[in-house]
């Protein structure tokens, strides 16, 4: 019997020692997307079972091993969210953003679930960062959503990623490639897996994708889609090249990129890592020119990728990469007496109205425990006020990183507490030669800033 106070196989929780972390990449994330026009769009955890069978793809590992689908109570199949582009697309065609100003942008960070073996970068429920473009079909719109995501990367400052390129091809050149492909596969039929047998007539190009070792070995001598695209693809795949060249991008052509879902078209890539083992893709995308059509809206080009945190956040692990410090508490203040709490929790209120990070006890314990809490807790400074610092309206201001003390007005305390530390720092910055700098400015209003 499994234990309640367990979480489920194949979730994580993220614990306040390092929310921090995820909460800066997120914004990482988000004013990147920002600064490329792209806007946040939030969609339902759970919808119809059959907006993922048409647009992800039956045939796809994702619709018949790994979706979360149950039947609600008033009978309608309903799948948790295993990829965030599809409801994206639902929300653009019922919302109408086709008549809105094109192209449309948008960004999305968002949970989603999927049964697979849960293994070091690999959860069932897992984290998505995508972005999405609807309106536009050119190969510079490919390039710039790769761009996105290599800003994204180079910002958090993640190192030795690949980024690798691949063109799928339209519907229409793709006929010969899957002939071809079938061809080949069927004279292995014996040695492919159940599943791969069974993909042979209904898309052999999803044999390519297949995570069987044996399958994934017969996969590398297959025809390669590059030497069938037809004329158009072939010069939009060589004009996203030129797009990544003329900005510095270095990449890879991998003929054997395909990706996981069925509604890829011509540009796919992924950002793969050697440094978090056999989960090495980090991010993922392409072009999906059909699939708007296919879930009932007008022809319209797409492209976007995905991204998981999780995974990116085991990479910046691996990497020993530096985050931002965790925002630490300004103030602590203790007290003595119920009176002196009181005029604790007021001072602690103007604090945080001024964006500084201040806490005061509400346990109820002595003094000093709550000085031992102050050092747990990482206070830069501490202050304890009694009935005698309320009588005569002084208390004592201690720097829990030199020890140095001053004694400070409790009248107008905000306003003196914020002097004071300016004026701490800036004799620390005469004392390195660093006269002149206006410290105010750079705390804006807050130590952590």
């Amino acid at each position: 019997m499994a234990l309640i106070t367990n979480a489920i196989k194949g979730t994580l929780d993220t614990l306040p020692a390092n929310s921090y972390k995820i909460q800066y990449v997120e914004a990482v994330m988000r004013e990147i997307a920002e600064n490329y026009g792209f806007h946040e769009m939030r969609t339902p955890v759970f919808e119809h079972t059959e907006l993922f069978q048409r647009s992800v793809g039956e045939t796809t590992d994702v619709v018949q091993k790994e979706m979360y689908t149950f039947e609600d109570k008033g009978g309608r199949s309903i799948t948790l969210k295993p990829e965030g582009t599809a409801g994206a697309v639902r929300s653009y065609l019922e919302h109408g953003l086709f008549n809105e100003a094109m192209p449309q942008k948008i960004y999305y960070i968002t949970p989603c679930y999927r049964y697979e073996k849960p293994q070091a970068g690999r959860l069932r429920e897992f984290h998505q960062f995508g972005v999405e473009c609807f309106g536009a079909g050119t190969a510079a719109q490919d390039a710039e959503v790769i761009l996105l995501g290599n800003e994204i990367f180079n910002y958090l400052g993640i190192n030795n990623l690949t980024l690798e390129i691949n063109s799928i091809g339209c519907p229409e050149c793709r006929k010969n490639f899957q002939h071809a492909l079938k061809e080949y596969f069927s004279s292995h039929y014996d040695e492919l897996c159940d599943t791969c047998k069974g993909r042979l007539e209904k898309n052999p190009m999803r044999i390519l994708d297949c995570k069987s070792p044996i399958c994934s070995e017969i996969g590398k001598s297959a025809p390669k889609i590059l030497d069938y695209l037809c004329d158009e693809c072939n010069e939009h795949f060589e004009l996203v090249k030129k797009y990544l060249t003329a900005n510095n991008i270095e990449f890879k052509v991998n003929p054997t990129i395909v990706r996981g879902l069925d509604y890829y078209t011509r540009t796919v890539f992924e950002f793969v890592s050697n440094d978090i083992g056999a989960q090495g893709t980090v991010c993922g995308g392409g072009r999906y020119d059909g699939l708007i059509e296919e879930m009932g809206g007008k022809p319209t080009p797409a492209c976007g990728f995905g991204l998981g945190l999780e995974r990116l956040l085991l990479l910046m692990d691996a990497q020993n990469t530096e985050f931002p410090e965790r925002k630490m508490c300004d103030l602590f203040i203790g007290s003595m007496g119920e009176n002196a709490n009181i005029k604790a929790s007021a001072i602690a209120t103007d604090l945080r109205n001024e964006g500084l990070a201040a806490q005061f006890d509400t346990v109820g314990r002595s003094v000093k425990a709550q000085m031992k809490y102050a050092d747990k807790i990482g206070a830069l400074y501490t202050m304890v006020l009694g009935d005698s610092e309320l009588e005569s309206g002084k208390a004592v201001l201690k720097n829990m990183q030199t020890g140095d003390q001053t004694e400070i007005a409790l009248d107008d305390f905000t306003d003196n507490f914020q002097a004071m530390i300016i004026k701490q720092a800036m004799d620390g910055l005469d004392g390195l030669g660093m006269e002149g700098i206006d410290l105010s400015e750079i705390l804006g209003g807050s130590i952590n800033g």
